[in-house]
């Protein structure tokens, strides 16, 4: 089964990976990363692997393996 990585560093918080996600795997942390955006993080127990965040992410946040 494949498995998203989150890259936190690259999240600029836009949310659009949110919006899209049907399944509402995507939601954003409290803590912010080193370019002080609070960042995406996803719930393995809902993430079906779609890709749409992977499509939709003009920042390169996710990779599918």
């Amino acid at each position: 089964m494949s498995e998203v990585t989150v890259y936190a560093e690259k999240c600029k918080g836009c949310r659009y990976c949110a919006g899209v996600c049907n399944q509402d795997a995507i939601s954003f942390s409290e803590k912010s990363n080193a370019a002080g955006y609070q960042f995406a993080q996803v719930d393995p127990e809902k993430c079906i692997q779609c890709g749409l965040c992977y499509t939709v992410c003009p920042d390169c946040v996710f990779e599918i393996a």
